[in-house]
Order: structure tokens, then sequence, then C-alpha cells
């Protein structure tokens, strides 16, 4: 395993291992609040990573007790002013969508309590492994702030009555309710988590990079268009798709009964 950032004091850790790069927020005493300074440590750690083809998967975790327990709201109080307010959730909706467009898979590891933007930050990953103990809720309604921001993601990912339950209440789900809901994939005892992750990992990093970056780049296109426009754009990425080597290689090793070595193009 080699760290690129390695100081304990960091607000952002990230350590990589066998194609994996782990992301973990290093603000335990203070829940991983989303700073200023944090959110853009991480940008710039994902706009690095989207870039490094040796990276195939990418794990958001948390320090400490929680997961993440979103923005820091002491930071918002001492800059109270509009134009801060702007920058910052314009900041922290730039890094949500950098994992929506990076073309590595980002699976969040929720050991923890996600609330208010912790609870985007999960929503807005590809996918999410929760411990049983984990909860979720977007609660700045309960502060006279509604959730504006988190319900993008939020409502991208569950029912729109779920959603807005959630967002109007402020109440917390449990992990069990969030995977009926479909806010996370898998949930499991917490001495399990781990396991279950690199369960998860290992499945993807089987995977041929160039079908699985294409894959996500147009999955999540098509679901803003219309269902003729996603068709069209479906069918040229998969003509794309074909065109590419490690395409060719899948068949034939399908039909040899063989296991694939991907060339990664």
């Amino acid at each position: 395993m080699s760290a690129t950032m390695t100081s304990d004091t960091a607000s952002l850790l990230r350590s990589d291992e066998g194609g994996v790069a782990t992301l973990t927020l290093n603000r335990p005493s203070q829940f991983n609040a989303l700073s200023e300074e944090l959110l853009g440590e991480l940008q710039a750690a994902l706009g690095a990573i989207a870039k490094d083809a040796s990276v195939r998967v990418v794990v958001i975790a948390g320090a400490g007790k929680a997961f993440c327990a979103g923005h820091d709201l002491k930071q918002m109080r001492a800059n109270p002013g509009k134009p801060y307010m702007q920058k910052l959730f314009r900041q922290c909706g730039r890094v949500m969508t950098t994992l929506t467009e990076m073309p590595q898979p980002v699976i969040a590891r929720v050991h923890g309590v996600a609330t208010a933007a912790g609870c985007q930050l999960v929503a807005a990953c590809d996918l999410a492994v929760a411990a049983e103990v984990a909860k979720f809720a977007v609660s700045g309604i309960n502060v006279g702030l509604f959730c504006s921001t988190p319900s993008v993601a939020l409502a991208r990912n569950m029912g729109r009555k779920q959603a807005m339950e959630m967002l109007l209440t402020g109440d917390f789900i449990d992990a069990n309710e969030a995977q009926r809901r479909g806010l996370v994939n898998r949930v499991v005892p917490p001495e399990q988590l781990d396991v279950e992750l690199r369960k998860l990992t290992d499945a993807i990093l089987s995977k041929s990079p160039v079908a699985v970056g294409m894959g996500k780049q147009m999955f999540y296109k098509q679901l803003e268009m219309g269902l003729e426009g996603a068709y069209q754009l479906a069918s040229e990425t998969m003509a794309c798709n074909m065109m590419a080597a490690d395409a060719a290689e899948g068949i034939d090793a399908f039909m040899q009964k063989r296991k694939p070595e991907w060339k990664g193009c």
C-alpha cells in the first residue's frame, strides 16, 4: 500500500492498493464535517484520480465515529455573507458532480452517521456499502435550513415521496431502511464492512476498465435524457465499446472458456 497523504493531521488521507484508491475524511473530532478546506482537498484528489488510469475504483471513507456530518456549521456561521455561501455550495456541488463525471466507480464506505451533505455524499457516490449501525438523515430542516443541495442527489437515489419525507422531517433512517429506499447497496455487520467492500471492489476490478468507464459516463447522461435520446446515446456507446480491444478480448475469452486479459483500450 502506498499513501499520497500520510499525515495524521491532514483533513483528507489517501491510500492506494491494488487499483483501489481510498480517500478518508479525517476530521474525526468534527465528525468529518465538510469544511471549505476539506472540500478543496477532496476536489483536488478526485481530479488527480480521474486522470490516473492505474486507479480502477475509489472508496470514500470517514475516520472516527461518523462517516460525515455535513457542512461545517461553525465555519458557515463565521462567514455569514451570501457571496461566501454561494461559493461554498458551488464548491460542494462541484465535488458531487465530479464523483459522477470521473470514469472510476466511487463507493461510499459508511460505518457511522451520514447527515445533510454527508448523506448527499453517500447519494452522490455510484455505490454504497453500510454497516448495520449506520444512520442517515438530511437534517438541515431541524435548524431552519432545507437541505436543497442534498435533495438533488437524494432524489436521484430514491422515490420522490421517500426523499421528501426525509427532507421535510429531518428524521433518521437506519441502514436497512436506506437499502430498501435505494440509498445504499449492501448492509452488513460492522466487522464485515471491509470484507463486503472488498467483494464489491474485486468484482469491479475483474471487469474491463474501458467498459466500466464508458458505461458509467453513459449511464448518468442517459438519465437526464428523453427515451429516444437515451437509446441513441446507448446505441452509440455500445458501438464504440465494441470497437475497443477489450470487447474483442472479452468475447474471445468467453467463447474459448478462459479468463480475459484486459488491455485497457
